[in-house]
């Protein structure tokens, strides 16, 4: 008797390839692409050298809630999330082609601000997963009542944004020519 042949789709497998080239390009992290995809490490080390023309980089994942509550961060991640619940709720996606259409319209409202994307897919994967393990939740701010990425648990009563109420040394950098993004009408409603 010869092995025993297996039962792989072909057209699973393209779509997977799919995913994984889009998040390359998309500049997703291997191990990003290893959690998401059915795709061995082997192949997706060939596939990441083939779209990029270079190896992978090391290293660790960034892990930190933090990152996404500190100013800039924050307005980016808010603005994505913003996205991404109204991709959900409104287009029959999900999944990674939830969070590949969802980053791909965040990085066009940022080309339209011509501001530089601060939200990595990478980073952007992590959000939706914190918001998943309710590490992350959203909250409206008082002033514009846009929903903003917080850490869950703590009080938010009187909670006002960082775009209503930008921290004192906010835009003081190299990149202060360029302003904040601004949120999709469905993320901010300023009254």
């Amino acid at each position: 008797m010869g092995a025993p042949v297996r039962n792989k789709s072909v057209i699973a497998e393209a779509k997977q390839i799919q995913f994984a080239v889009e998040m390359i390009e998309l500049g997703a992290r291997l191990q990003l692409l290893q959690e998401e995809t059915s795709l061995s490490r082997e192949r997706l080390l060939k596939l990441y050298k083939e779209v990029t023309g270079r190896s992978p980089s090391k290293g660790m994942l960034p892990y930190s809630t933090d990152w996404f509550i500190s100013w800039q961060p924050n307005i980016h991640s808010s603005l994505f999330m913003g996205i991404y619940q109204f991709l959900a709720k409104n287009a029959s996606l999900s999944g990674l082609e939830l969070l590949i259409k969802s980053y791909r319209l965040y990085l066009e409202q940022i080309g339209v601000s011509n501001d530089e994307p601060i939200l990595s897919i990478t980073r952007a994967w992590f959000l939706v997963r914190f918001l998943d393990a309710n590490m992350l939740q959203l909250t409206a701010c008082n002033t514009c009542g846009g929903q903003f990425v917080v850490h869950t648990n703590e009080l938010y009563e009187d909670y006002v944004c960082g775009v209503c109420r930008p921290p004192s040394r906010a835009g003081k950098t190299r990149r202060s020519t360029q302003g904040t993004p601004p949120l999709p009408e469905s993320t901010c409603k300023v009254p």
